[in-house]
């Protein structure tokens, strides 16, 4: 089965302008980062398949794997690297058989420890937790604390994801509690240059001191 890598884990904005987000993205893979998840909540389901489609070829270009956002069957259709499941997006254990055992699966746990515990036990490849600080994509997401990440270290064995706000200046105490993956968006996308930004952010785990 694949490992899902840590690291920068770049999340897509949502537009109808599929080349720019193609653009953009590619950026951010220049800038080393380690996975993709591509997001978009619209109901334009050709838009949806196409995007979802280029950025799995853009990403094997790249070699970084490339995870659909809470849509297993079109995970399946555009054969994407992998689904990422919140709590309502359907069964970790439909996705696998679904999927198959090369396929990554990642799921949502918000504040939750147990929920994170359910879903390794059901076959996910990693956990995300937050939203760690105020986010400008969900303003209304309710808070996680580092202890939570502090508390899951030990018990959880699959990587953790940390989201929610994440920026340069923010980000060293995420990888202190023992998160394994950074997932971010407004902090790559929004850059002036999101290639330096993607670098910047990637060398956070390349200058990790060795245990």
């Amino acid at each position: 089965m694949p490992e899902f890598p840590g690291g920068v884990y770049a999340i897509t904005f949502e537009t109808a302008d599929t080349e720019k987000l193609l653009t953009q993205v590619e950026a951010a893979l220049a800038g080393g980062i380690a996975a993709v998840q591509y997001r978009d909540k619209s109901g334009d389901v050709a838009r949806r398949h196409e995007q979802a489609s280029e950025l799995v070829a853009l990403c094997r270009r790249y070699g970084v794997p490339l995870i659909v956002n809470d849509d297993l069957r079109l995970a399946d259709l555009c054969d994407a690297d992998g689904v990422h499941l919140g709590r309502d997006d359907g069964s970790l254990r439909e996705a696998r058989i679904i999927l198959g055992r090369d396929k990554l699966i990642g799921a949502s746990c918000y504040q939750s420890l147990e929920l994170a515990q359910a879903a390794q036990a059901a076959g996910a490849d990693y956990v995300a937790f937050g939203s760690f600080f105020s986010s400008p994509t969900k303003p209304d997401a309710g808070q996680a604390s580092l202890d939570l990440l502090r508390d899951a270290a030990p018990r959880i064995h699959v990587p953790l994801v940390a989201i929610g706000g994440i920026t340069l200046v923010n980000a060293p105490q995420l990888l202190d509690a023992g998160a394994d993956s950074l997932a971010v968006l407004s902090a790559l996308f929004d850059a002036p240059d999101i290639r330096a930004s993607a670098r910047a952010l990637n060398h956070l785990f390349e200058s990790e001191p060795e245990a």
